[in-house]
């Protein structure tokens, strides 16, 4: 008679799971890991890194960058955090050296009108390119710490404890700052839905 394995060996990871295991493994030296890794987490440093950076032409640029430091450090990751939560951290990293690289060396156009340049360079007319736009600008009108700890929590999925991790700052930070964007986002629709009163 066969005896079945135990009930763990059947448990299906997680996604944090999975990738903090393929981090592990890529650790090792294991090609495959690496490419999985980067793979499932391509995504969500993409979007994160859209939400920080003011630039949308940097972020393939940055996503690029995080993971070229994440995998040049990837020796010193032990696990102790989810693979996600660390990559996010130093994907935050790479945006605000880069706001300090900007800062440091002005750049000029030699467009007159080059934010005209920039708007007609975005695509358009795609499905949901409008939604898009207007949940770009109602997360642009939230305060900068407010707007990552929502882009964290609500649209990266990350535990509050990890967008803390994420952002250096305490649970409780993170929880208001959450609720507070919430409530600033709500406020925002509600005054768009409402009809403009005309002058009298």
């Amino acid at each position: 008679m066969i005896t079945p394995a135990p009930h763990t060996a059947f448990a299906v990871r997680t996604p944090d799971e999975s990738t903090t295991a393929w981090a592990l493994a890529a650790r090792g030296g294991d090609a495959a890991a690496v490419d999985r890794f980067v793979r499932a987490l391509h995504r969500d440093v993409r979007r994160y890194v859209a939400h920080l950076c003011a630039d949308p032409q940097a972020v393939d640029d940055l996503a690029q960058d995080t993971f070229l430091r994440a995998l040049g450090s990837l020796h010193g990751f032990e696990g102790r955090s989810s693979a996600r939560s660390w990559l996010l951290a130093i994907a935050r990293r790479a945006v605000v050296d880069s706001h300090r690289y900007a800062a440091s060396r002005p750049r000029l156009s030699d467009v007159p009108d080059w934010q005209l340049v920039v708007e007609r360079a975005q695509p358009g007319g795609l499905p949901g390119f409008d939604d898009g736009i207007a949940l770009l600008d109602l997360l642009a009108a939230l305060p900068d710490e407010r707007r990552e700890a929502f882009v964290l929590t609500q649209l990266l999925g990350l535990p509050y404890e990890e967008a803390a991790a994420v952002s250096d700052c305490p649970v409780g930070t993170v929880r208001s700052r959450v609720a507070r964007a919430r409530t600033t986002l709500v406020d925002l629709l509600a005054a768009a839905d409402r009809p403009a009163v005309p002058a009298a």
